[in-house]
């Protein structure tokens, strides 16, 4: 090992969590702590603004879902692989989460469509319990 290999550790960053997963009870009150819980690990992270807000919306959408709609507790983890933002919002309900549209007049309905068109991608797992969706790190990011 050359000395230049072994300084450049000491020098760089140190490692911070790249993840966290919060259980919660399915009460509307949390959705707003998650929402906080959620821009505290975007800061973290370094996540950029605009992609911090769209990942905390969509958080917000996932979780008023699964508070709403789940079963049992609501399960969030986010993971950051340095390139890309998952989120997973789980409850016990197996019927799952769908796309559908709301009409003009509809003060509720477009939450998954939201997720839809920010992320890079969303969807359900097998079993339904879990929406997740990922978001991609702008390029060019140091």
């Amino acid at each position: 090992m050359s000395h230049a290999t072994a300084a450049a550790p000491s020098a760089a960053k140190p490692e911070t969590s790249r993840a966290f997963e919060v259980i919660m009870a399915p009460d509307r009150a949390r959705v707003a702590q998650i929402r906080r819980i959620t821009m505290a690990f975007m800061r973290l992270w370094d996540v950029p603004a605009p992609l911090a807000e769209d990942v905390r919306l969509a958080v917000s959408e996932l979780v008023t879902n699964a508070v709403e709609h789940g079963h049992g507790s609501v399960g969030l983890r986010m993971r950051n692989t340095g390139s890309e933002l998952s989120v997973e919002v789980t409850d016990d309900n197996p019927a799952p989460a769908r796309l559908r549209t709301a009409e003009d007049d509809d003060v509720c309905g477009r939450g998954l469509l939201l997720v839809a068109v920010l992320s890079k991608e969303w969807g359900v797992s097998d079993d339904g319990r879990t929406t997740w969706c990922t978001f991609l790190f702008p390029t060019g990011r140091a």
